[in-house]
């Protein structure tokens, strides 16, 4: 809307206006400004939007060149311990064959029918029970040409390898070729290119994360904000990424390469034939041995022998929130943009009992909590609104909406007297609510990255969150400030407060969980894991904790030294984990959308 220009005035002749055409040109001015306003905001919009837009596609290469990266990295450890080994066996097999094709007239043929066994005979089977301190005996094998100990009998020819048998030819001739002939690898399983359990709106995670979405478990990249529908990756790029699968994941007692990172070969296991350790005490000065499990370590009471799968509970979508009543009876199972509630007391029920629509149909549930009265779940998530629902209803229903400032909430807590919540942010805050008057009461600021994790003391007087800028941080509820400050090398994904002790649990991306002593510098490192720790929750006796991993692992540890008690391997990478108040029951969700509830047998 334009205003007209004023009319010259003559000479001597004064300007005056009446009211109404005051009022009619203020009027005219406000239509103006407004308009403009108007433009401004859809200019605002726009920009908005291209912004959105453009970080989607940044976290879509961001993870791309991650995942890549990675994977090229190993493949180039895997080809600088090859050329290792190959330098050291070439000489060995020229003087070898060379001395039996002499010696006893080995031909082609005889060579080519015989195989060399590829492990000791008797060899006793490994058991992640212990700590690598419990020494296999050593097996010695004669080399032609050793010296042989007094009045041993002359040992019998070894046969070849069958891939080496090509060195020979018939009769005396030995021809060696320049090199040796790779190694065939038999092709292995693509798996989804999962990392951690932390993201943003709609399944996706923000650039600094340097994580992959929830979706990414079932083979699709979910779009960041809720800004659209999975994004497609173009016949070329899947071709390479589908280069770099992963190798299939072992077995425990197969895992002989299992050490810390930077241990010498005598600390992390000993002589050859004995089992790497994988729990190590770290002093104050950063020394670390591996740890002398008691006796008693997977004895007494409290203490389980195993866990029996008894519940199959298929969600439908990735399972990332999990959580069991006081009452044991129902299993909640949050996924995409609903939680469904399942009753478990009833033997072979195959669909949930209720459907709790929480969010947008594409945003994920990150965590649950249900108070001790089983009356109300508090649900948060891809979004900036926790819903608190009532459970007491014929039809359960939304109560209450509590609203922040940041786009999504990765974690929850409830204090020990239920009337506080605690929520950890995306934007780095946690934020506690007021769930009798369901207001904002304070924030606690200090994580410069998202909070991904959180518990509270049994006395309600501290809080531990973790985040994904390396560090974990204790805060006191009284006086509303940071106590402790504990820095990593790696981004925090989960952790657990033990309840009947000082111990903190926390599980990283790096794939170590560590036990810290919350007033000492004691701690321990676990190793177990061979990928990014999920979830972490403690038993209510505080003997043992649970974790679970990309690595498709449930493992339960004895507190605090982290004596394996046992372990469990689900098909798909396993995001979350409860146990119920009892002890009796451990619930988990994974990413082949589906929860599976165990039976804790003691």
């Amino acid at each position: 809307v334009s205003v007209p220009p004023p009319v010259p005035l003559q000479p001597g002749q004064s300007f005056k206006f009446t009211v109404l055409e005051t009022l009619d040109r203020i009027k005219e001015e406000f239509q103006f400004l407004q308009a403009q306003y108007h433009s401004l905001k859809l200019e605002c919009e726009k920009l908005a939007s291209e912004k959105t837009e453009m970080q989607r596609h940044y976290i879509m290469y961001y993870e791309m060149s991650y995942g890549l990266n990675i994977e090229m990295h190993k493949q180039a450890e895997i080809v600088k311990r090859l050329s290792a080994i190959c330098a050291q066996i070439i000489p060995f097999l020229s003087q070898e064959v060379a001395v039996r094709s002499w010696r006893y007239g080995l031909t082609w043929r005889s060579v080519c029918l015989s195989q060399e066994p590829t492990s000791p005979v008797g060899t006793p089977p490994r058991s992640p029970h212990g700590n690598g301190l419990d020494r296999a005996p050593n097996l010695r094998k004669e080399l032609p040409g050793s010296p042989r100990s007094p009045g041993a009998a002359p040992s019998s020819p070894q046969p070849l390898p069958r891939h080496l048998s090509y060195l020979l030819l018939p009769c005396w001739k030995v021809t060696f070729f320049s090199y040796l002939p790779p190694l065939y690898l038999p092709p292995t399983p693509s798996q989804p290119a999962l990392r951690s359990p932390l993201s943003v709106p709609s399944g996706s995670y923000p650039a600094h994360f340097g994580v992959v979405s929830h979706a990414g478990l079932n083979g699709e990249l979910a779009s960041p904000g809720g800004f659209g529908g999975p994004l497609t990756l173009s016949p070329q790029i899947s071709a390479a990424a589908s280069a770099y699968t992963r190798s299939p994941l072992v077995a425990y007692e197969s895992r002989s390469h299992l050490r810390a990172p930077g241990l010498s070969s005598s600390l992390s296991g000993g002589s050859s034939g004995g089992k790497p350790a994988y729990s190590f005490h770290v002093s104050a000065d950063g020394q670390m041995q591996p740890v002398p499990f008691p006796p008693d370590a997977l004895l007494g009471p409290g203490i389980p022998r195993h866990a029996r799968q008894i519940h199959t509970l298929n969600h439908g979508e990735v399972v990332c929130a999990v959580t069991i009543s006081t009452s044991t009876r129902h299993v909640y199972t949050g996924g995409k943009g609903c939680v469904k509630v399942w009753d478990i007391s009833q033997p072979g029920s195959k669909s949930a009992m209720a459907q709790l629509d929480c969010l947008n149909r594409d945003n994920y549930i990150r965590s649950c909590k249900l108070l001790p009265d089983g009356r109300t779940l508090i649900v948060g998530g891809e979004a900036s609104t926790l819903s608190i629902w009532d459970l007491a209803t014929p039809t359960p229903r939304i109560k209450a909406e509590l609203t922040s400032s940041a786009p999504a909430c990765y974690a929850l807590a409830i204090s020990p007297d239920n009337k506080v919540c605690f929520s950890c942010c995306s934007d780095g805050n946690i934020v506690v609510w007021d769930l009798h008057n369901q207001t904002l009461v304070r924030q606690f600021q200090g994580h410069t990255d998202g909070a991904s994790c959180i518990d509270i003391s049994n006395d309600g007087t501290k809080l531990w969150t973790g985040g994904l800028d390396n560090t974990v941080r204790c805060w006191d509820l009284r006086e509303g400030r940071q106590l402790q400050q504990h820095d990593f090398t790696s981004q925090i994904f989960s952790l657990g407060y033990c309840p009947t002790g000082e111990w903190l649990a926390v599980g990283m991306e790096s794939s170590n969980v560590e036990v810290l002593h919350v007033s000492k510098p004691d701690k321990y490192q676990l190793h177990l894991h061979e990928s990014c720790v999920l979830s972490l929750k403690f038993a209510s006796c505080g003997k043992w904790f649970v974790s679970t991993g990309k690595d498709n692992l449930l493992n339960a540890w004895r507190t605090p030294y982290g004596a394996s008690i046992f372990q469990s391997k689900e098909s798909s990478s396993v995001l979350s984990c409860d146990v119920s108040p009892d002890d009796k029951y451990i619930v988990t969700g994974s990413g082949d959308k589906k929860a599976t509830v165990y039976e804790v047998v003691y």
